[in-house]
């Protein structure tokens, strides 16, 4: 039988990688993108192109969000030529963006109204695992929904979590980047002492690796920039206010995240040594 067409809106770094595991898997492809020059990107690797995100919704009764903000998200579902527009009772919304919990909360009510469904569906592990088609995906969703989805999203997530109802997949990735942006900051004072103290931190990083204080921003420290940092912590510090939580960490993170970007972008530790084979 032939396989759905899927719609993709957004085809920046992750979106593009999704079209394109997509397209190689034997799912047709619809895009859009404020950026024509990423839909050109996509069209060139066999994907149609379309103009709104309604355009999309008349066509395909699968469509994935990759945009970057909650705005973004609730623009392209709910504004004007939205996906909300067209799509068919029984379509399903994957929300592979990293946004609020209570936004995919929110779309999933209005969803129902319409008789469409959320699949809450943020994307971990960066873009090395967008192009090999390795990413995991924490999910929010019925057990239902999650199983019509888990064939178009295996074509680029070598594993998917179902964490509970549409709102847990977008707190499981918040929980994540936290803990990510953490260990980062830890990495950039525990890189200057050890670097004042003269130890090579290639050597170092070799040791930690294998021991207690291994962690993903260690390993993937090369390409880990902080560009979402701050994005991640805002949406950490909604849901402690949410919750009416006092959590000092978490506000202390969401501060210091701003300066590890720029130290990151500038004078950065060298945990990996470039040139040595110990990175």
């Amino acid at each position: 039988m032939a396989k759905p067409k899927i719609g993709v809106i957004g085809t920046g770094r992750m979106g593009l990688a999704m079209v394109k595991h997509l397209l190689r898997h034997g799912y047709p492809a619809v895009v859009t993108d404020i950026d024509t020059e990423q839909v050109k990107k996509a069209t060139a690797l066999g994907a149609e192109a379309a103009k709104t995100p309604a355009e999309i919704g008349a066509v395909s009764d699968f469509a994935i969000i990759a945009v970057g903000y909650d705005e973004e998200v609730l623009a392209v579902t709910t504004g004007a030529n939205g996906l909300f527009d067209t799509m068919a009772r029984g379509a399903i919304i994957g929300i592979s963006s990293t946004c609020a919990p209570d936004t995919a909360e929110r779309l999933a009510e209005l969803g129902r109204s319409k008789g469409i469904e959320i699949y809450d569906a943020p994307i971990c592990r960066g873009r090395r695992a967008a192009d090999d088609g390795t990413l995991l995906a924490t999910v929010g969703g019925s057990d239902e929904v999650v199983e019509r989805a888990r064939p178009v999203y295996e074509t680029f997530c070598s594993d998917i979590v179902h964490i509970g109802p549409v709102g847990h997949g977008q707190i499981a990735k918040a929980i994540n980047n936290f803990a990510l942006w953490v260990n980062g900051l830890a990495l950039i004072e525990a890189g200057r002492l050890a670097e004042t103290f003269g130890v090579d931190l290639p050597r170092l990083r070799k040791a930690l690796l294998m021991s207690t204080g291994k962690s993903g921003a260690l390993e993937g420290w090369q390409t880990m920039s902080f560009a979402w940092a701050l994005k991640d912590m805002q949406i950490v510090s909604r849901m402690t206010d949410r919750a009416n939580l006092g959590m000092p960490l978490i506000g202390a993170v969401r501060e210091l995240v701003k300066e590890g970007r720029k130290i990151k972008q500038t004078n950065p530790p060298d945990w990996t040594g470039a040139g040595s084979d110990l990175a």
